[in-house]
């Protein structure tokens, strides 16, 4: 079988012409196929005489796609090598962008045909481009192409660069949408990642933060989506979400809610207060109010109106009840002036009092509470408790806490 060996930049692209071209009318016969191959070959000769670097890009890339299922992984690379190796031919950003379009469709067009290596050629046009968002569109087509080629292990470690690639990208807030939601699609599959994908899932609602009620109404699905991973969660019981220094526009009722911040509790974010009174989830935002600023009590009563409802979302209700017990717990702690009899502890969290010290165990494991249980008094005492929401209160605790160190410092 031929092999790509060029010889020099423009031999190389004509290598890959003939070489594709032959494979891909190898079954008409030598007098059907002779002809054709010379013709490509003569109008690649001219294109490259020309600099017509993007129509060379889509006369290579038409037959190229056809070898795949004919030769080897090591040629596959070497003919797209050489092809995307096109984008570097050119200083005209407009034309990079439209010969990666070019590249990029055909590439993702078969993807359960060798998923893994239509990344590898993927990863390798992507590194050969300096414009951003060049960078950031090949990206989402990797993204893409590793979903539907099922192949998304081999592009989840790239998450964890994510700020650093948005620092690179510069890309406007509906692309940033975009990502984040990607990426939150991909790892809520992987059960281990729930706590990354819900990460993601937070930060695509906070893009929200400056858009009108038309604009809101877009993250709706997502945002009671969060509410869902929220309480399921058996480990978070906090929500800051970073908003990047923007300043939100939230509803009457917050518009006094961070003004200085540059972090926003789940509550409060634009996208999930819009849920508040609306028709079809106004009952699931009453759910993370209660799991955010209530306790058990509430939660129970809740559950007795609409347990039908906790059921098609697939919350379980003893799974609810141990975390809201957790939450309970923080609560007292923050608002007993530090000191919890047990048997207020017991009552609060409906729980034996053979059970008191486990489930204070288990929220100082869950580093929720710093506290030391006085067996002989039957008193916890606790200090430096998580606040449960982060809202207008304790930002005003803060102000006046820093007032009274002032003078001091």
């Amino acid at each position: 079988m031929t092999t790509v060996v060029p010889t020099s930049e423009e031999d190389a692209a004509l290598s890959v012409v003939r070489f594709a071209s032959e494979l891909a009318w190898a079954d008409a016969g030598p007098e059907v196929a002779e002809p054709q191959v010379s013709r490509l070959c003569m109008e690649a000769e001219e294109f490259i005489a020309m600099g017509k670097w993007l129509e060379l890009a889509s006369l290579m890339i038409t037959s190229a796609e056809l070898i795949f299922s004919k030769v080897s992984e090591k040629d596959i690379e070497s003919v797209f090598t050489i092809i995307c190796n096109l984008v570097t031919k050119t200083e005209n950003p407009d034309e990079v962008m439209e010969i990666v379009k070019v590249i990029t469709a055909k590439i993702i067009q078969q993807p359960n045909e060798k998923p893994a290596m239509r990344l590898k050629i993927l990863i390798n046009l992507y590194n050969l481009l300096e414009t951003p968002y060049c960078q950031f569109y090949v990206y989402m087509k990797l993204l893409n192409l590793s979903v539907d080629g099922k192949v998304t292990e081999y592009i989840i470690p790239s998450f964890k660069k994510i700020d650093s690639f948005l620092k690179d990208w510069k890309i406007g807030i509906p692309e940033q949408r975009e990502l984040f939601l990607t990426i939150s699609n991909i790892l809520k599959e992987n059960k281990s990642m729930s706590k990354d994908a819900f990460k993601f899932l937070t930060n695509y609602l906070a893009t929200f933060l400056e858009e009108d009620a038309h604009v809101l109404s877009e993250a709706k699905d997502e945002a009671a989506r969060a509410i869902v991973e929220f309480v399921r969660a058996a480990d978070i019981f906090q929500v800051n979400v970073d908003y990047r220094g923007k300043i939100p526009v939230f509803g009457e009722q917050h518009q006094k809610h961070l003004k200085s911040s540059t972090t926003c509790d789940l509550l409060f974010l634009p996208a999930v207060a819009q849920l508040e009174k609306d028709a079809k989830y106004a009952l699931l935002y009453q759910l993370l109010k209660i799991f955010l600023s209530q306790r058990l009590d509430a939660y129970l009563d809740y559950h007795s109106a609409n347990s039908t409802l906790l059921k098609s979302y697939g919350l379980v209700h003893e799974e609810c009840i141990a975390k809201m017990r957790l939450l309970s717990l923080v609560d007292l702690c923050i608002d007993e002036s530090g000191q919890i009899p047990y048997e207020l502890i017991r009552d609060t969290l409906r729980i034996n009092d053979d059970e008191v010290e486990l489930w204070v165990v288990r929220a100082i494991t869950a580093k929720l509470i710093d506290c030391k249980m006085d067996q002989m008094n039957q008193v916890v005492v606790a200090s430096h408790p998580k606040d449960r929401v982060f809202g207008q209160n304790q930002w005003q605790e803060l102000r006046t806490k820093l007032v009274t160190w002032r003078p001091s410092t």
